[in-house]
This record gives structure tokens, C-alpha cells and sequence, in this order.
């Protein structure tokens, strides 16, 4: 089984710079792709920053997504944050298991990690 664990959430002061973890456990897995998506309060989940499995980083504006390979984990790393950067942060991993030789996608998300900017 694949489990998916975002961490790293806070709270914390605009133009500040927050880095959260996105740390993937199981078994017999290929990644293929790793998306973050943030939930404002009461709005819709949005993408915000994603990278394929194979890749080093990526950087989309303040969002730089980049792996740690020592922890299984992919970060996204938030620069000068806002206070429109508050919300819940969501990581969507997308990837192949290995059962018994037979390659089985799967598209998984983690529970969240709150992130709260104040002025």
C-alpha cells in the first residue's frame, strides 16, 4: 500500500517563507507525477505547483517543488508569503504499483497540512 503525508504547516508572518514536506511510503512503487494543491477557506482546491517523478525541481513563480531523496519526500517551498496563501495544503501523487510482476496506477492525496499567513 502507498501512503501519501504532507507536513510542514504553520503559522506564519507575510513575506515570510514556509517549507512544506510531501512524504511518500509503500512498497513495490514508480512515481510518475506530484502535484501540490492548496483549499483557501471556503473556495476551491487549486493547483499550485507540480513536478514529474523523475524530475530535480521545478519552480512556478514563489513555488519551487524539488525532491528529498534521503526522506522520500517532495517539498514545495513557498517564498514571500501572503496572506492569500493561507489555506489547506494538499499533495496528489500519481504512480504505478508493482502486485506480484502486474503495474497498477494509482492517484493518491494526503490528508493536508494547514497553512495560515498573517499582515
Amino acid at each position: 500500500q502507498v501512503q501519501v503525508v504532507e507536513s510542514g504547516g504553520g503559522s506564519v508572518q507575510a513575506g515570510g517563507s514556509l517549507r512544506l514536506s510531501c512524504t511518500v511510503s509503500g512498497s513495490s512503487f514508480s512515481i510518475d507525477h506530484v502535484d501540490w494543491y492548496r483549499q483557501p477557506p471556503e473556495k476551491q482546491r487549486e493547483l499550485v505547483a507540480g513536478m514529474p517523478g523523475s524530475g530535480v525541481s521545478s519552480v512556478t513563480g514563489r513555488f519551487t517543488v524539488s525532491r528529498d531523496n534521503a526522506k522520500s519526500a517532495v517539498i514545495l517551498e513557498i517564498d514571500n508569503l501572503a496572506p492569500e496563501d493561507t489555506g489547506t495544503y494538499y499533495c496528489n501523487v500519481r504512480g504505478l504499483r508493482n502486485i506480484r510482476g502486474s503495474l497498477y496506477p494509482f492517484d493518491l492525496w494526503g490528508q493536508g497540512t494547514q497553512v495560515t499567513v498573517s499582515s
